[in-house]
């Protein structure tokens, strides 16, 4: 059985679409850490077991599955998905990346963890934490005269001293700060008093009801330009910025417990006299603190940190505020003294979680009523108005998490991703119901009640491995898309905390940053192009394929906006002497995540399947750009089936994955892997520039008729006319 045959584009897809929503509920163990860009875990489950299981993919998925006597190796493992799902179903698995953050996050994930243990532990952390810092997040309730309730959000507006007067002046880009969604009204920060104001149309406010202004949605920082109210002289930002700009407290939400029942909407109020004292308080505490563990390094130029550079942030530690290093030196001091090193571990890595919401570059979503993490938008976005949530975090009377951001929702995550390592579910829908469908007798992990997996997790360049000869049964991975996220850049954010907590000696931290020059990212800043990301591919696929067993797969998924970024992948192939057998379509994404929605990004991974010899469907085949539009229509429709209205930026991704694979298999028997890159590359193109424009293939894509096209005999010549699959070694 395989791939070709059995993977089942609609079943897989509608899991995947549901998965993406929430991958959390479906895939808890990606609450370990934060990674970019995670494929769903239904994905690739769905195709490891149409390459190795028995049986029909719809009844093997929902049931206990044994692969044991099968070896898996993922060459880019970031954060562990393939091998996670590989591992979960019992098979050796073998993991590589050139990121030292990578490697420790999926040892976190997959390493064995006495759960009880940590529980224990993390919560007198905690304990200690809301004695050291607690009174930090605490506000009164002036609504209801209450004392002592706990603070959810802290909301702070850059501030810049005038160049002409020299007065300070707030950077507001707007003045809405929560709308009528998830509040009953829309709440407006009055311009001159800077008092709360509670609005039901935004487009006509009305006046201040403190101070009588008028009241307005629109700020004065536009585009770089924000007018001093005292002199009137606009002001350029962030300008040759020297350091951060200063923030100013204007604003909080909080939570208060006695009174939530009754109350309708949120709790928001103007900081008073007391929450400034509390600030100033903890301001005073880190002026007399000796960090032992806050992380000094620079931040390197790049891509993503010019724009921390441009903004006056040339240390990692500049972007938290003093009570955020306090909170976070304490913790590290505390962690440092666990005495179980696993435990340690797993509460380094929550702390390293925990930077993306305890930093001064998160910002408020207005609709949800949310901090949004650093990493929200896979970039350092420098906004004007910042988020600081409660740094403990706050658990209502039920045990359940009261807002996001703090210990308590860290700590909540990782026991639940661990939980489900040693009781993996699938999430099944019975009409409109969401049924936990347990699957008995699969884990995940090295060990579980006596019983052991071989799991290699290596911190290493795939492209210097020396795998042993037809040792594999397969190869999953999601490699890099060339010219997307720079996860080095990114990653060294938590890796220099990580790092000063746990010291040097883990695989990979011996280097002071994740990065490296033979990431396999398009990269500025590096001058790293098409060709470098090429010859890293085809390095590492040729290394995969010399480890694969006879007609074993090498499976990966594949999406990009650019055409010519398919080009890399099609030489990777064909220079590791290996031939697309099928190009499939599956949702990889959240349609609604932040850096793609709005954008003509594409959800859609294809996912491609290439081995040395074995069989590819006939339907597959084409030879004219009808005849492809046919093709793609087949595949949108089984999407269609499974709930995804498939979008230009789909469509084009999935004409894409065919032209590849095509010109993969026309380009087979005359390919010189020797050729310079540059020249490998055009060769490719034009091997699929014949096609036309991706414009002109999409276009035909939407306006053609559905149906399988008929074949010419070019690629049916070694087999008989009625076989619906081409048995031939590539």
């Amino acid at each position: 059985m395989s791939i070709e045959r059995r993977f089942n584009v609609p079943l897989v897809a509608e899991m995947a679409l549901r998965e993406k929503q929430i991958q959390q509920n479906y895939r808890p163990i990606i609450g370990v850490h934060k990674w970019f860009a995670r494929r769903p875990g239904t994905l690739f489950r769905g195709l490891i077991l149409s390459e190795f299981a028995e049986d029909r993919l719809e009844d093997s998925f929902f049931r206990s599955n044994d692969l044991s006597d099968f070896r898996i190796a993922d060459p880019f493992m970031g954060g562990g998905t393939p091998l996670i799902e590989a591992n979960r179903l019992g098979c050796a698995v073998q993991g590589f990346d050139i990121n030292p953050m990578s490697a420790w996050i999926v040892r976190e994930e997959i390493e064995h963890l006495d759960v009880a243990a940590y529980e224990q532990t993390a919560r007198s952390l905690i304990d200690v934490l809301r004695t050291e810092v607690g009174q930090y997040y605490r506000t009164s309730c002036p609504l209801y005269g209450d004392a002592d309730v706990p603070v959810k959000s802290f909301l702070w507006v850059k501030v810049l001293d005038c160049e002409a007067c020299g007065k300070p002046l707030d950077l507001f880009p707007g003045y809405l700060l929560a709308e009528n969604r998830r509040h009953p009204k829309n709440v407006l920060v009055c311009s001159a008093c800077g008092d709360l104001n509670e609005v039901d149309d935004r487009a006509n406010p009305g006046d201040c009801t403190v101070c009588e202004t008028a009241l307005t949605q629109t700020g004065p920082a536009r585009r770089g330009r924000c007018a001093c109210p005292s002199c009137g002289h606009s002001n350029v930002y962030p300008g040759e910025a020297r350091h951060p700009l200063g923030h100013r407290l204007f604003a909080i939400e909080y939570h208060n417990p006695k009174r939530k029942a009754g109350h309708k909407g949120r709790f928001f109020k103007k900081p008073d006299t007391e929450d400034l004292a509390r600030m100033a308080e903890a301001e005073e505490r880190w002026k007399q603190t000796m960090p032992g563990f806050v992380p000094d390094q620079e931040i390197l130029p790049g891509d993503e940190t010019d724009r921390l550079h441009r903004w006056g942030y040339t240390r990692y530690r500049d972007m938290f505020n003093p009570r955020q290093l306090l909170g976070l030196e304490l913790s590290c001091r505390l962690i440092s003294e666990t005495g179980n090193r696993r435990i340690r571990h797993a509460l380094a890595t929550n702390l390293s979680d925990l930077l993306r919401y305890q930093n001064m570059l998160c910002r408020y979503d207005t609709m949800a009523l949310k901090s949004l993490d650093i990493f929200s938008v896979h970039g350092f976005p420098v906004g004007l108005v910042q988020c600081e949530s409660n740094f403990l975090g706050i658990v209502n009377g039920g045990g359940s998490n009261v807002g996001s951001g703090g210990w308590s929702n860290i700590v909540d995550k990782y026991m639940k991703a661990k939980l489900y390592c040693n009781a993996p579910f699938e999430v099944r829908r019975h009409g409109s119901r969401k049924v936990r469908v347990p699957i008995d007798g699969e884990w995940i992990g090295e060990k579980l009640h006596g019983s052991r997996r071989e799991v290699a997790i290596r911190c290493v360049d795939a492209a210097d491995i020396e795998l042993a000869p037809r040792s594999l049964d397969g190869v999953f991975t999601d490699p890099p898309y060339f010219g997307n996220v720079q996860y080095g850049e990114l990653m060294d954010f938590c890796y220099v905390w990580l790092r000063r907590l746990v010291g040097n000696k883990a695989e990979g931290f011996d280097r002071s940053s994740t990065r490296s020059p033979d990431e396999l990212t398009g990269n500025v800043t590096e001058e790293r192009g098409l060709e470098h990301f090429t010859d890293g591919l085809s390095t590492v696929y040729s290394r995969m394929a010399t480890g694969l067993k006879s007609g074993a797969p090498l499976v990966f998924t594949y999406h990009h906006n650019k055409l010519e970024a398919y080009y890399a992948v099609g030489v990777a192939i064909l220079d590791a002497g290996l031939v697309c057998s099928a190009s499939l379509p599956c949702p990889a994404e959240m349609g609604g995540s932040i850096h793609i929605h709005g954008t003509a990004s594409s959800i859609i991974d294809t996912v491609f399947v290439c081995r040395a010899s074995g069989a590819t469907s006939r339907r597959w085949l084409f030879e004219t750009p009808e005849q492809l539009a046919a093709v793609v229509a087949d595949d949108l429709e089984r999407l269609e089936g499974a709930g995804r209205k498939p979008t230009y930026g789909d469509r084009r991704c999935i004409v894409f994955g065919h032209l590849t694979r095509m010109a993969v298999w026309k380009l087979r028997k005359r390919w010189d892997p020797g050729l310079p890159t540059k020249k490998k590359l055009a060769a490719f193109a034009q091997a699929v520039l014949p096609f036309g424009t991706a414009e002109q293939l999409v276009e035909r894509v939407a306006t053609g008729r559905r149906g399988v096209p008929l074949q010419g005999s070019l690629y049916v010549a070694d087999a008989p006319q009625e076989e619906p699959y081409i048995a031939v070694p590539f």
